[in-house]
């Protein structure tokens, strides 16, 4: 199999489209194939052909039979047309599919320096990830327009749920929801990049080593940068601890925002904490197996495999007001007063956001 091409990062071509081609004019086609809608065609196209058309707009004298005739062959023609766009649609979206698949086989797609797969996170990551989105959690979305439409951000969110799925529907979310449709670049734990498989997919969704220096140059290059700063101690805190922000650390990601002259967009989200209610940690297992946490649920290991399934709860997430960065000189990055001051600024904002949302809630599960 042949190497996918790196994109250099500060290429021109991680911000924009490459020049048009043939191979590209294919991927473009595919790109559009998952939201493609045949929409019904427009009032001349529906006229044209129609068998008595003519007969129908001459006049009132064709009677009754002719009405009838002519409001059948309309119907007619309509099955027929919708039929005919339903297998023109089907045709393509097969034709794309194996378009899509040829280029793997033949590593004719990028990927940037650091693993980052569009493609692939378009059309087939984001693809099993949304119905998760849709139709499980039924995530509801406030406040995307406080994400920029271009340039870098950094979002800033708490983290919970015992399994990091909030990251991952904090990334759908941004996807689908924002009008530019962007991508998210999470910061993830040395913990993903060393499990197999989970390596590889983090890699290709755009996830990179959460240390300043990769979180910099994404947010440098205009990119939006998500990060958790609970880290495993919020998404691991027992269930008695729900929705009660961790420590946020030093403030490292408050000098990466600094440094980079981007704001920052705090984001609250509701429905994760219990999704898996963590009510004991098997500590000495976990030492053993060398994870952080080992955690026990209602319904695991009781329930075997079964335990595992996250509860269907309601998710919001919201996105805040952003805190700018521009105005601070270059050398305000190294003062830890006001690394301080903005660490709580946000903290308090994501906190305070968190309980209005709670009390706003009707249910866990609705």
């Amino acid at each position: 199999m042949a190497d996918a091409k790196v994109i250099p990062f500060d290429d021109d071509r991680s911000r924009a489209r490459r020049r048009p081609s043939r191979a590209d004019g294919e991927a473009a086609a595919v790109r559009a194939l998952p939201g493609a809608q045949q929409g019904p065609p427009g009032p001349e196209e529906a006229g044209e052909g129609l068998p008595g058309a003519d007969a129908a707009a001459g006049g009132g004298g064709g009677g009754a039979s002719g009405a009838e005739a002519a409001s059948g062959a309309e119907a007619g023609s309509g099955v027929d047309a919708g039929a005919g766009a339903r297998a023109g649609g089907w045709e393509r979206r097969l034709a794309g599919g194996l378009a899509f698949l040829r280029r793997r086989i033949t590593g004719e797609y990028e990927v940037d320096e650091f693993g980052y797969d569009e493609e692939l996170t378009d059309q087939v990551l984001m693809s099993l990830l949304r119905p998760l989105y849709e139709k499980y959690f039924r995530v509801e979305v406030k406040g995307i327009e406080n994400i920029p439409d271009k340039g870098g951000a950094l979002i800033v969110a708490n983290h919970s749920g015992t399994l990091p799925l909030d990251g991952l529907m904090m990334q759908v979310a941004v996807h689908d929801r924002h009008p530019a449709g962007r991508h998210l670049r999470l910061l993830a734990a040395d913990l993903v990049f060393v499990l197999p498989v989970v390596n590889e997919l983090a890699r290709k969704a755009g996830h990179t080593l959460a240390c300043a220096e990769d979180a910099e140059r994404l947010l440098r290059s205009g990119e939006i940068v998500g990060v958790m700063p609970e880290g495993f101690k919020g998404i691991g805190k027992p269930f008695s601890e729900r929705y009660k922000l961790q420590r946020f650390g030093r403030g490292g990601f408050v000098s990466t925002a600094l440094r980079a002259g981007v704001p920052i967009v705090p984001c609250s989200i509701v429905g994760a904490e219990e999704i898996y209610p963590m009510i004991g940690n098997a500590k000495t297992l976990a030492r053993v197996l060398g994870v952080p946490y080992v955690p026990i649920t209602p319904t695991f290991p009781w329930l075997g495999p079964l335990g595992a399934l996250p509860l269907p709860t309601k998710w919001t997430i919201q996105f805040g007001e952003p805190i700018a960065t521009d105005g601070y000189a270059p050398e305000a990055a190294e003062d830890p007063m006001l690394m301080f001051n903005l660490t709580d600024q946000v903290r308090e904002q994501i906190q305070h956001t968190l309980y209005k949302l709670l009390v706003q809630r009707r249910s866990v599960f609705f």
